[in-house]
């Protein structure tokens, strides 16, 4: 019996995460792994994706994939926090040296890479007459999935990236940002198209929670959008209403709950489990959960990010999302025990008064335990990622990524911006789940901003808002929804900002400016 010694280039790091390595016995010699001698087999080569598919999750950072984004997303100033990144950006004081850009750049490339090597590898093994070909396809498919999830997630905030099919062996092998964004959405789109007649439709057992068929044409249709080519987004999007048998949940939190994972309207999301790997605990419960909620029943003592007053308010009352949006009522531990020696339950009313302080929107510290006229809060405490009543660091919710709600809205705004189709249906079937009144007689202006308005409710925290209004926004265009956001949040909380080009673009990190000369920063920076 011998021991494996583990030598693993930088570039499969992850790769070796998800491998067991142990006491086995081995025929060949040399008697350690490297990454020519294990993926060797289609099914070695899928814990090679499986890496890739971790990085979209919690991964190894804290500051993991989606929590940057969380951050991202502050800088349109609808969500706000008190932790130093939040309010870097809800203040627009972000440089190239910025840790959550940097982190995120870091992990978007790092799996780029893996993907890029597990790529060519199955082209490799394939060359060489490999059995279980199906599943070799299947496998390089996803890679090259996940290769355009993480291009599709740069484009759409950093604009021109570099942009490699290779793998990184040395460092002579640095790619240009020069027409960047053109050249990763060609290759997004021309992947997407590929394999999504390679993925399956479904997936069974443990492979649940894979990309299908249907992932690729929703972030295809996606990055159509982003490319405003209007006529390919739509007819994709046809496909997938026609031919993919979806239907929206009539109850909106079901998007977001552990008991409908990876089922319904759900298209594609990160698959975390506490349960599963307790170091792999999903932190957005944690930033998310309100700071008086009791430790007991979910609570960790602190918040970094809510929803403000003015957001949570632009939701029509009767709106069936709030429930699945918003907390609207909860167990808090700051104003002390009732008689009955329970924590009083406030709730949230337009009535109670709000700041951009750490403890402006919560319940008065001093208000009453035993009169609920008291016990009232403004924050726009976000349910969809918050479980109360369990373990802060053992929850359960994967992080959504696509789903159908989007198809839905792609659709209406493809149709609307090139005059073919019915641009009301999509947007209407989504206003109807939420019990709205359908729209009609718009002009193209008109519905324009109503589909606009409808992405941001029903997405609301779910890192799609500030890339969605950037994406139909440039500084100082007409129309202009990202700046009149910004604007507004400036205005009625009276924050020391001004709206700036830099707000329209993330910066590219300095790190990789200093470290690629062939990366060239953009000139608002």
């Amino acid at each position: 019996m011998k021991t494996i010694m583990i030598k693993i280039p930088k570039l499969i790091l992850a790769f070796a995460m998800l491998i067991p390595f142990a006491c086995e016995e081995l025929d060949e010699n040399p008697d350690f792994i490297t990454q020519d001698n294990f993926f060797n087999t289609a099914e070695q080569l899928e814990l090679g994706v499986n890496a890739i598919y971790d990085g979209i999750g919690y991964g190894r950072d804290w500051s993991n994939h989606f929590y940057n984004r969380y951050v991202f997303e502050c800088r349109v100033g609808y969500q706000v926090g008190w932790e130093k990144g939040p309010l870097d950006f809800q203040n627009g004081n972000v440089n190239p040296g910025d840790d959550y850009i940097g982190t995120y750049w870091r992990i978007s490339y790092e799996n780029i890479n893996r993907a890029n090597a597990v790529i060519e590898k199955a082209d490799e093994l394939k060359e060489n007459g490999i059995s279980n070909t199906a599943l070799l396809d299947r496998v390089k498919a996803e890679a090259i999935f996940l290769r355009a999830f993480y291009y599709y997630n740069l484009v759409r905030y950093f604009d021109d990236v570099p942009v490699t099919t290779k793998k990184t062996v040395s460092d002579q092998d640095l790619p240009s940002n020069e027409n960047g964004k053109r050249i990763a959405l060609d290759l997004i789109e021309g992947d997407l198209s590929m394999v999504a007649d390679v993925l399956p439709e479904s997936y069974s057992g443990e492979d649940v929670g894979r990309a299908t068929k249907w992932a690729a044409l929703t972030l295809l249709m996606k990055a159509y959008l982003l490319d405003e080519n209007w006529n390919e987004a739509r007819t994709t999007a046809e496909t997938i209403i026609n031919q993919g048998d979806f239907a929206l949940f009539e109850d909106f939190a079901y998007n977001f709950d552990v008991e409908h994972e990876n089922s319904g309207e759900r298209i594609f999301e990160a698959q975390v489990s506490a349960s599963a790997n307790a170091n792999e605990y999903n932190n957005h419960h944690s930033h998310f959960v309100p700071a008086d909620l009791p430790n007991e029943l979910g609570g960790v003592g602190w918040h970094w990010l809510n929803g403000t007053k003015a957001f949570r308010m632009k939701y029509d009352p009767e709106d069936k999302r709030i429930p699945g949006t918003f907390i609207t009522e909860y167990p808090s531990n700051r104003v002390g025990l009732t008689d009955e020696e329970e924590y009083p339950v406030v709730r949230w009313s337009e009535e109670a008064s709000y700041n951009l302080s750490r403890f402006g929107g919560m319940v008065s510290a001093d208000a009453d335990p035993n009169n609920p006229e008291e016990l009232i809060f403004s924050n726009g405490w976000v349910a969809k990622w918050v479980e109360i009543g369990t373990n802060a660091n053992l929850t359960e919710r994967n992080i959504v990524y696509l789903r159908y709600a989007d198809v839905l809205l792609g659709y209406s705004e493809a149709a609307n911006e090139s005059g073919t189709g019915d641009p009301y249906m999509g947007i209407n079937e989504v206003r109807r789940r939420a019990g709205l009144e359908p729209l009609s007689g718009l002009s193209q202006s008109e519905l324009r901003d109503a589909i606009v308005e409808e992405r941001v409710l029903e997405f609301a925290f779910e890192q799609e808002t500030y890339p969605e209004l950037k994406r139909k926004s440039t500084y100082g265009g007409d129309p202009d929804y990202l700046g009149d956001y910004i604007q507004d949040f400036i205005d009625t909380y009276n924050v020391d900002r001004e709206l700036s080009p830099q707000d329209y673009v993330l910066p590219i990190p300095l790190n990789e400016t200093l470290g690629n000369p062939n990366v060239q920063q953009h000139s608002v920076y």
